[in-house]
């Protein structure tokens, strides 16, 4: 019989202490990435609260596809930097998250599609990002289980390529910044429900929770789909609605997809991990709820567009669905930074169905900002005050089909 010899825990339970510098309220990806880079800046004070286990939102209800060929400039030198933080993510955290970059293709099935994506890849090499605009022969070549011919109701015609595009292990991603943070010696909070947050004279100074009360000056919401519950406790109304965003993945199958495929036209996108099981997922549901509940109409949907790209999956039987729930702002662009008129109090929301790639990002400019006080220039045109100024990062184009 196997024996396991871990003698330690993943990170310490510490008890809740009355007063912290720091509290972060929510405990997926971007919560802990935060809190493990600043006890890397020597802010060590800090509390990561979460009301169900750790990784029990959105980072446990995703596909994890990384990648960072954005429309704009300000979301691809953006995304840029998460990709290569998490290319060096398993040797800092020593730990195995896990990243496969395999490639990430975007089809296109139209002319008008295709142009689209020669403007995204043009974006993307001013800013040094490898992408380019590739044909049926060579995306043929790259995925051979595609069906590239003229028999399906919508051809494929042309494709984004972007070679540093992947897939990454979502919980070994959680489990490594957690594991982190401990070892910095914060302290993590599972199934600590944060009901109310003080403040006094426009200062954020304490939040009230299922087990007891905290005074701090600093709180971070980064709750995704419910964060804007979170911001209402502080009397702010954010411009985010809440939609559901359902997976689901078939049985093991012998490794035939070594890219991530993406189709706008068909809002589908499938993956295949490292366990053998594919990956499937579409666009949000096109209802604002907070229901986590999967259903049929998505599941047959998914899979009859599914089965236009890969006609070989019509006998694979499927192994199971979920959903989860995603913040989504009118530019499909993040609210990251401090809140004018509430010091104290800070935003890393409105991820919609792109946030787990941009974990480590978050996490490390959150910290800077957190730490020193100061904007960085990268999270900068992601503020909030950009709906009232009129300066929309409007990245629908490559962000509306989920991944």
């Amino acid at each position: 019989m196997w024996q396991l010899f871990r003698t330690s825990r993943m990170w310490r339970r510490n008890g809740l202490r009355d007063r912290y510098d720091v509290v972060i309220i929510g405990g997926g990806v971007h919560g802990l990435a935060t809190a493990y880079y600043l006890g890397q800046r020597g802010v060590k004070d800090v509390a990561v609260l979460d009301k169900s286990y750790i990784g029990a939102g959105a980072s446990g209800r995703n596909t994890a596809i990384i990648r960072s060929n954005y429309r704009t400039s300000e979301g691809v030198a953006f995304y840029d930097e998460s990709v290569k933080l998490y290319q060096a993510l398993s040797a800092e955290l020593g730990y195995n998250v896990l990243f496969s970059q395999q490639g990430h293709l975007t089809l296109a099935h139209s002319d008008s599609a295709i142009h689209g994506l020669r403007v995204r890849a043009e974006v993307n090499q001013l800013c040094g990002v490898q992408s380019r605009l590739i044909w049926r022969d060579e995306i043929q070549k790259l995925v051979p289980a595609l069906d590239c011919s003229n028999r399906p109701r919508y051809p494929v015609l042309a494709a984004l390529y972007h070679p540093p595009g992947g897939i990454v292990r979502h919980d070994a991603v959680v489990w490594g910044y957690a594991r982190g943070a401990s070892r910095f010696g914060l302290d993590i909070h599972p199934f600590t429900e944060v009901t109310g947050i003080d403040t006094t004279n426009g200062t954020v100074t304490g939040v009230k929770t299922t087990r007891g009360d905290i005074k701090t000056g600093i709180v971070l919401n980064a709750t995704a789909g419910f964060c804007s519950t979170i911001a209402k406790m502080v009397g702010l109304s954010l411009p985010i609605t809440t939609h559901p965003l359902q997976a689901f993945v078939t049985e093991p199958l012998e490794a035939f997809l070594a890219k991530v495929i993406v189709s706008a036209d068909l809002h589908v996108y499938v993956s295949q991990t490292d366990r053998g099981e594919c990956v499937i997922g579409s666009e949000i549901d096109p209802y604002s709820s907070y229901s986590q509940r999967s259903t049929l109409p998505f599941l047959e949907a998914t899979a009859h567009h599914t089965l236009e790209l890969f006609p070989c999956l019509k006998h694979v039987r499927v192994l199971r669905q979920w959903a989860g729930i995603c913040d989504m702002t009118p530019d499909y662009s993040p609210i990251m930074g401090e809140v004018p008129d509430l010091k104290g109090f800070y935003l890393d929301v409105g991820w919609g169905t792109y946030g787990f790639k941009a974990g480590p990002v978050s996490g490390r400019r959150m910290a800077e900002l957190i730490a020193t006080g100061r904007t960085p220039d990268l999270i900068k045109p992601f503020s909030i005050t950009r709906f009232s100024d009129g300066r929309l990062v409007g990245e629908k184009a490559a962000a509306a089909v989920s991944h």
